[in-house]
C-alpha cells in the first residue's frame, strides 16, 4: 500500500490531530488503511467550468465520471462498515444532470441512504408560516446568484448525497433535531415526550455575509462550516474515529472537525487554497490549541 505523503501541516487543538496533505486525492486515499475512516464529507469539483487555480473543471463528461468512480472506489475501501460518505454536489440550470450522474457513478461502490437538500435561499410567505410563527411580512432569507433568463429560475439549492457501504448506517437523527412548532405534537409523535424531532432532509444553511470575496472566500466553490458540522453530528460523534475530506478547498470540513473535537485528514491539490485552509482552521481553534506543528 502507498504511504501517506509528509503532511503539509498538523494541528493538535486537543486530543485529536488534524492533518493536511498537499497532493492528489487519489494518492492520499490510496495510502489510508482499509476500513479506517468513519466519515468522508466532501465537495469535489462539479465539472461545470468553475475557475479553480490548479484543476481543470471542464473535462469531457465521460472522463469526469470515470474519475469520480475511481476516487469513490477508494472511499468505499477506506470507509468502515458503518461509515458515511456525505457528498455535496450541485448543478447549473443549463446542465442539471451533473448531481444525478455523479450519484450514478457512486452507485457502483456505495448505497444511497439519504438525499439531503441544502437550501441556500428560501422565500417564506407569512400567511403560510402560520400564526404561531409570528410573522407580519413575507421573508426572503439567504443568498443566491440571480439568473437573468426567460428559461430558468434562480438556483437556490444543492444536494448532499449520503452514501454508506450497505445503506444500513445508524444515524443520530436528534443530534441535529429541531423543536416541534406545534407543541401538541410532542406527546402525539415524540413518544418520550421530548420536544425534539428529526430535522428531515431539507437543511436551510445560508452563507455567512462577507465584505470581500477575494479576501474572505477566495475559493470559487466553498460551503458553510455548518453544513459539514451537521453531517458529522448526524452520523454520530461518538462513533467517529476519523473524518476525511479529499477535496479540502478552504477547509470548512476541517473547521467543523476542529469544533467538534474529532480526528481529521484533509487533502487539497492547490497549495494556496491549502495554506488558506490551514490558516482558517488555526484561527478557528486558536483559543484552545495546545500545540501546532508545521512541516
Amino acid at each position: 500500500m502507498p504511504r501517506l505523503p509528509r503532511p503539509f501541516a498538523t494541528l493538535r487543538p486537543g486530543p485529536h490531530s488534524l492533518t493536511f496533505h498537499h497532493g492528489d486525492a487519489l494518492d492520499v486515499l490510496a495510502a489510508l488503511d482499509t476500513a479506517s475512516v468513519s466519515v468522508v464529507v466532501t465537495s469535489p469539483p462539479y465539472n461545470l467550468g468553475i475557475r479553480y487555480r490548479s484543476f481543470s473543471d471542464d473535462q469531457p463528461r465521460a472522463d469526469y465520471l470515470d474519475w469520480t468512480g475511481r476516487w469513490v472506489a477508494e472511499v468505499a475501501r477506506v470507509l468502515s462498515p458503518e461509515g458515511s460518505l456525505f457528498l455535496n454536489i450541485g448543478g447549473k440550470p443549463s446542465d442539471p444532470w451533473i448531481p444525478f450522474e455523479v450519484a450514478q457513478a457512486v452507485r457502483a461502490h456505495l448505497q444511497l441512504q439519504n438525499v439531503i437538500h441544502w437550501v441556500k435561499s428560501i422565500a417564506i410567505d407569512h400567511e403560510t408560516a402560520g400564526r404561531g410563527a409570528g410573522l407580519t411580512r413575507d421573508l426572503a432569507l439567504g443568498h443566491y446568484k440571480p439568473i437573468n433568463s426567460p428559461r430558468f429560475i434562480n438556483d437556490c439549492h444543492e444536494y448532499v448525497f449520503h452514501f454508506s457501504p450497505a445503506g444500513q448506517t445508524p444515524l443520530d437523527r436528534l443530534a441535529i433535531g429541531v423543536p416541534y412548532q406545534d407543541k401538541s405534537n410532542v406527546a402525539r409523535w415524540a413518544g418520550t415526550g421530548r420536544d425534539l424531532r428529526c430535522r428531515g432532509n431539507t437543511w436551510f444553511i445560508p452563507y455567512d455575509t462577507i465584505q470581500s470575496r477575494d479576501r474572505e472566500r477566495p475559493h470559487p466553490a466553498t460551503f458553510p462550516v455548518r453544513l459539514p458540522e451537521q453531517c458529522l453530528r448526524l452520523h454520530g460523534l461518538d462513533r467517529i474515529r476519523l473524518v476525511v475530506d479529499p477535496f479540502l478547498g478552504l477547509g470548512s470540513s476541517a473547521v467543523a472537525a476542529a469544533r467538534l473535537g474529532v480526528a481529521f485528514v484533509g487533502c487539497e491539490l492547490d497549495a494556496t487554497y491549502l495554506a488558506d485552509a490551514v490558516a482558517r482552521v488555526r484561527g478557528a481553534c486558536a483559543d484552545d490549541t495546545d500545540s501546532i506543528s508545521f512541516s
